[in-house]
């Protein structure tokens, strides 16, 4: 996952809150033997998956490099008697599970890549390729993915469908999903649904998103003109422009992360402020070449139809200006992929393992999180209905944070069963029902 470090702060934060915040949905608790063997499998292999996990940890490789990861991700899919598919968009791997019985066809997905560091790690499992270290918790998103091939591998006899598991690389720098897509990845899998999951730094145990932007979008906006004698007269008539495009006061408590933890107002509130908003960088950048000027900043929006106004908008406010003649274009010059939950989806599977696991595990989040985040999954949800979740990595009681790109990431390997048996059973509940 691609993230800024403002952004690790407000995640941190979350994961205060969702220990704090009512649970989501007042649901029966689905009393059924085929989870009961969701858990039993997963209790069987979860020595095993630490194992794998730890292998990943010591041997992290990053994007474009994953090639030992891949063949670890190639071996446990094919002990599995899953069809297998490699070098998808570089070292991508599919497993494909066929219950040989009609049925949805569902989809996971799990990113393999690590980060670049040299400082130490924290949890005593030191790299043993330099200059490499899993931080951003993808050896467990990776061990996760093959613990639900395993479990649900041990149940085909009692499913209907047919399910994918998509290893992806380079999702770090955000071109792995693009690849396996233009490396055919549709023309070989036809999923109905797709969904993936992040670790965060809540409590171990803890599931939580919401529908559509979980995640502001996140867009670099330009505007150039002819270069004229009046640069400086257009640059201030743009600064004006864009700047009167934010909808958030100044002195507004939106501003202050502490609200986001905030009962009333915060991000798992109903009546929280973190949504329809947009903000404006303050910090323009400006360009200048022998026939244009160019004025740069950086939009922030919860809402992305009121994304998607704001340049026909400029264009027609440019247009009634005196500086009409000298505009050249308004685009967005560079922008992230942005996740987007399905709606639909979203409350029938947060519905869904609310039921199963109970209320106090799985969180709704109202408001969406004001900064720039990416995640390449983004792509694959173009294309395919689909939801990603956070998943709770951290032990407080143990000082255990599972920051995301911070020097001091560290997971409770935890996370991985309730992982597995989670999600386990969310596809069981797809596939069936």
């Amino acid at each position: 996952m691609t993230s800024s470090n403002k952004l690790l702060k407000i995640v941190f934060s979350i994961s205060v809150l969702l220990l704090t915040i009512p649970m989501f949905g007042q649901h029966a608790v689905i009393d059924s033997t085929l989870h009961k063997k969701v858990q039993q499998r997963t209790d069987q292999i979860f020595d095993s998956l630490v194992k794998i996990r730890r292998d990943f940890h010591t041997y992290p490789e990053l994007s474009d490099q994953e090639k030992r990861t891949s063949q670890q991700i190639t071996a446990y899919l094919t002990s599995l008697g899953m069809e297998v598919h490699t070098n998808l968009g570089g070292y991508g791997v599919v497993g494909i599970l066929k219950t040989n019985k009609k049925g949805k066809r569902i989809a996971w997905r799990a990113d393999i890549d690590a980060l670049s560091s040299n400082l130490p790690d924290v949890e005593g499992l030191q790299s043993r390729n330099e200059g490499v270290r899993h931080i951003c918790g993808h050896d467990i998103h990776t061990t996760i993915g093959l613990g639900i091939a395993n479990v649900l591998a041990s149940l085909k006899d009692n499913l209907k469908g047919t399910i994918y598991f998509i290893f992806q690389p380079s999702e770090e720098n955000l071109k792995g999903a693009k690849a396996m897509i233009d490396d055919g990845l549709f023309k070989l899998i036809d999923p109905d649904e797709i969904y993936a999951l992040h670790i965060a730094p809540m409590q171990v145990g803890l599931i939580a998103t919401r529908p559509e932007l979980l995640f502001a979008e996140h867009k670099t906006i330009k505007v150039s003109y002819k270069n004229s004698s009046e640069n400086q007269l257009v640059i201030a008539h743009t600064k004006k422009l864009l700047s009167g495009i934010q909808n958030i006061e100044p002195d507004s408590e939106f501003w202050d992360n502490r609200n986001l933890l905030d009962p009333t107002i915060g991000l798992g509130s109903p009546k929280t402020i973190y949504k329809d908003y947009l903000t404006v960088n303050k910090k323009f950048t400006i360009s200048e070449t022998d026939d244009q000027i160019s004025i740069r900043t950086i939009l922030n929006s919860s809402n992305r139809k009121k994304m998607e106004s704001i340049i026909p908008m400029l264009k027609q406010d440019i247009s009634s200006s005196k500086y009409a003649e000298k505009l050249i274009e308004v685009v967005y010059s560079s922008e992230y992929p942005t996740v987007f939950n399905n709606k639909e989806l979203t409350s029938k599977t947060l519905n869904k393992l609310s039921d199963i696991y109970g209320n106090r595990h799985v969180n709704h989040l109202y408001g969406v999180v004001p900064d720039g985040r990416s995640d390449d999954f983004a792509y694959f949800q173009k294309r395919i209905p689909g939801v990603y979740f956070l998943l709770g990595g951290s032990n407080f009681e143990k000082g255990i944070i599972s920051m995301p790109h911070s020097a001091n990431f560290a997971v409770d390997e935890n996370c991985i069963k309730f992982g597995v048996n989670a999600f386990s059973s969310l596809i069981v509940e797809r596939l069936n029902n």
